[in-house]
């Protein structure tokens, strides 16, 4: 990986926003595509969804919608050790789930004055799951279970058709939406997928959605942007990130390790190594060179690590390596230092924090109990990881008895002359006087 020297300079937020290492991806330059993709589901549904799969896929699909008996058999045909790491995921998952469930509460601002939260569920959601280089039932268990925990009553789930198997979604993806009991499931992807969840599809029986959750390529990202205001979205995923801050206490075979497991994912992905060590940096690049030829993806990792995106970032201290983890707001942030809960307490933006090294991000792809759709692209630093809350809307109830709302008529109808606004006093007024 190339090297970021920021030693001896000390650096504005500006600077250091500057200094970021990312890809050149840009969600911008897919937005026309994906509007046309989108534009042609609108106007054509089953059939244009039909033309996309050939088009992109190289297959056209037998059914876009999944019959029932399809998902049984598919969950039956489930690899045993398969299903039950699915299974044990859906447990951790769902306990995780529910600590994200705030209770109602009732505030008592006077005698009759009050102010009821409560969070109400969305009826509907859509929930992609990505084909592409790799299968992920996983993806299955992080978008439908915090849904479920939330209350969602109805839940469509949309993936790629798969050449290899005549058109049909990915088997293992089929089996882990029926052991959640998902039944509605559509086998289409990109941009199309986003567009049918969105506006619907009549033929289908596809409703419209209120929100559409769930990680994809640049298509994808492009089209929940232009999607956002019909449906409500997590957030525009792009390709994954690690950043690692790490001291010389940190075990460099085992940084090398977990930045490799990202970088199997995709050519864009992100490997950051962020440390106060430059002996310690020279160690991870030596097992960086040592173990990527090792792995399955090799060549796909060794493009990720010498990408514009990935680098090694040197600074003074820890310090300044929090700084620069707070302006990056990776996805996954790692921290492998010798006191990682000092290091944890300055930590501002990211999607999830690793402690120490027996907790690393394939861990939390998995089976932490976290869930893995995360913000990319420096988007934690102002949004959250999908959970049960993003298929919640907090929502106030007022309740005012007469001489409760008799103790503010006053300062109501002050303020409304104040914003000449007249007629908001007297509507309070009136419920005081005759005629």
């Amino acid at each position: 990986m190339h090297i970021i020297d920021l030693r001896g300079r000390r650096l504005t937020t500006a600077e250091l926003l500057a200094s970021v290492p990312r890809s050149q991806t840009d969600v911008t330059v897919a937005a026309e595509a994906a509007a046309a993709l989108i534009a042609e589901v609108r106007e054509r549904g089953e059939a244009a969804l039909r033309d996309q799969a050939q088009r992109f896929d190289q297959v056209t699909p037998p059914r876009i919608r999944i019959h029932g008996d399809e998902i049984a058999a598919a969950v039956s045909g489930l690899n045993p050790a398969v299903r039950d790491a699915l299974e044990e995921a859906i447990s951790r998952v769902t306990a995780a789930s529910q600590a994200q469930i705030p209770a109602p509460s009732v505030t008592t601002l006077a005698t009759g004055a009050e102010v009821i939260q409560r969070w109400m569920p969305v009826r509907r959601v859509g929930l992609y799951v990505p084909g592409g280089k790799a299968v992920y039932p996983s993806s299955v268990v992080m978008n439908v279970v915090p849904a479920q925990v939330a209350g969602v009553a109805s839940v469509a789930l949309a993936s790629p058709p798969q050449k290899e198997f005549g058109g049909a979604i990915h088997p293992t993806i089929l089996g882990a939406a029926g052991l959640l009991g998902v039944d509605e499931v559509y086998a289409m992807g990109g941009a199309g997928a986003i567009g049918a969840f969105a506006y619907g599809v009549a033929e289908l029986g596809l409703d419209p959605v209120q929100v559409i959750t769930g990680p994809g390529n640049v298509y994808v990202a492009a089209a929940k942007r232009l999607v956002r205001g019909q449906t409500g979205i997590d957030s525009e995923a792009g390709p994954t990130e690690i950043l690692v801050i790490a001291d010389a206490a940190a075990d460099a075979r085992l940084v090398a390790y977990d930045l490799i497991s990202q970088a199997e994912h995709d050519e864009l992905a992100a490997a950051v190594l962020v440390t106060d060590s430059p002996e310690f940096a020279d160690r991870v690049q030596a097992e960086l060179v040592r173990l990527s030829p090792l792995t399955h993806h090799a060549g796909r990792v060794q493009i990720a690590l010498n990408g514009p995106q990935s680098a090694v970032v040197l600074v003074d201290d820890l310090e300044a390596a929090v700084a620069f983890s707070n302006v990056y707001g990776p996805e996954h942030l790692e921290i492998q230092t010798a006191n990682s809960g000092a290091i944890l307490d300055l930590i501002e933006n990211a999607g999830a924090i690793f402690l120490g090294e027996f907790s690393p991000v394939s861990l939390g792809d998995y089976l932490a109990g976290s869930n893995h759709v995360l913000p990319t692209g420096g988007q934690s630093r102002f949004a959250s990881g999908l959970g049960a809350y993003t298929f919640l809307r907090p929502q106030q109830v007022i309740r005012y008895t007469r001489e409760a709302l008799r103790g503010v008529h006053a300062q109501v109808v002050a303020l409304s002359s104040a914003e000449f606004l007249p007629a908001h006093g007297d509507a309070v007024t009136a419920r005081f006087t005759e005629g």
